[in-house]
């Protein structure tokens, strides 16, 4: 596999129409349109922040088909394709693969707490029938399993689509023991605590905040591998600040519903999120106040990416 992915992806969200009905594809070009003129380098489709679960199998389809054709190569589209059943999951990586996807991510099988073999013979099914490069996604707060550096070697070693990890245990020294355990085959891409993956060994970052802050949450990366660490910390502080707001909330209105409120807000609309999820608008006076702080915090990074790349440009 001759491509390489590096750098700060936006994992998206999936615009839908005001009444939630349909997925709105007009949106989801302006969007793309927004991401690639801000100078993001790839985008995820259909992962957690993508609603993934609430998708048609047709709109699947619509949905990766336009994305692929409208950005044309001019930054990278992965797709999630992963489910509970493997048919299914394999279904969905052939779809996008033969729809053009570059890369695919895949989270382990979710809800039945599968064993490391389970989990294996997922994507070992997976494996046999696509080309593409496969990026696991190792989050044990929504699948419910923590891939272990031994399974990720096992992995990589099997397969070699398998090049590519989200990794966000909320265990930061995973980063160190999967690129040694690994030999610096697998290439990390940080889920959480940027700076800190990166001293680690990431060489990228899959991250929600693109969906409303996307020239800093990909800059932050851009910084970090030229050299500016304090310059990229100064970025970690504030998106740390903004993020503990939304977590405040209820855990299911999270990064979904406020990352397509806030994504209105700076002058992108894609629409709300569908149920179970919680709308922004049912949030009431709660949710106006959190959105009226963390656009206060935007403001600010906002400043502070104008300040950086002033400074740039003047050396």
């Amino acid at each position: 596999m001759s491509r390489e992915f590096r750098g700060s992806y936006t994992v998206s969200v999936t615009p839908f129409t005001a009444d939630g009905s349909a997925v709105d594809l007009e949106a989801q070009k302006r969007f793309l349109d927004w991401q690639i003129a801000q100078g993001v380098p790839g985008i995820i489709v259909l992962g957690t922040t993508g609603e993934f679960l609430t998708i048609t199998d047709e709109e699947r389809r619509a949905l990766v088909a336009t994305t692929v054709e409208h950005v044309a190569g001019r930054m990278d589209v992965l797709v999630g394709t992963m489910n509970a059943y493997t048919p299914n999951a394999v279904r969905y990586s052939r779809e996008a693969e033969e729809l053009g996807a570059d890369g695919l991510m895949i989270i382990p099988p979710y809800y039945y707490t599968p064993t490391e073999d389970e989990i294996f013979g997922y994507y070992a099914a997976i494996c046999e029938r696509v080309g593409l490069p496969i990026m696991l996604y190792n989050n044990p707060v929504t699948s419910n399993v923590d891939m272990s550096a031994k399974l990720v070697g096992r992995l990589t070693r099997a397969f070699s689509q398998i090049r590519y990890i989200k990794e966000a245990s909320m265990d930061v020294a995973r980063v160190y023991d999967i690129v040694e355990e690994t030999q610096g085959v697998m290439n990390v891409f940080a889920g959480e605590r940027i700076v800190e993956s990166f001293k680690l060994g990431a060489v990228g970052y899959v991250n929600p905040y693109g969906n409303y802050i996307p020239r800093a949450s990909h800059r932050i990366w851009d910084f970090l591998v030229e050299g500016r660490i304090e310059d990229a910390q100064r970025i970690q502080r504030l998106i740390t600040k903004l993020d503990h707001i939304i977590a405040e909330g209820h855990p299911t209105y999270g990064h979904q519903c406020y990352s397509k409120a806030l994504a209105g807000a700076v002058g992108c609309p894609v629409g709300d999120v569908r149920p179970p999820l919680t709308q922004f608008a049912a949030l009431g006076e709660e949710g106006r106040a959190r959105l009226s702080k963390i656009m206060a915090i935007i403001g600010e990074i906002d400043a502070l990416m104008t300040e950086l790349d002033g400074r740039m440009a003047a050396e």
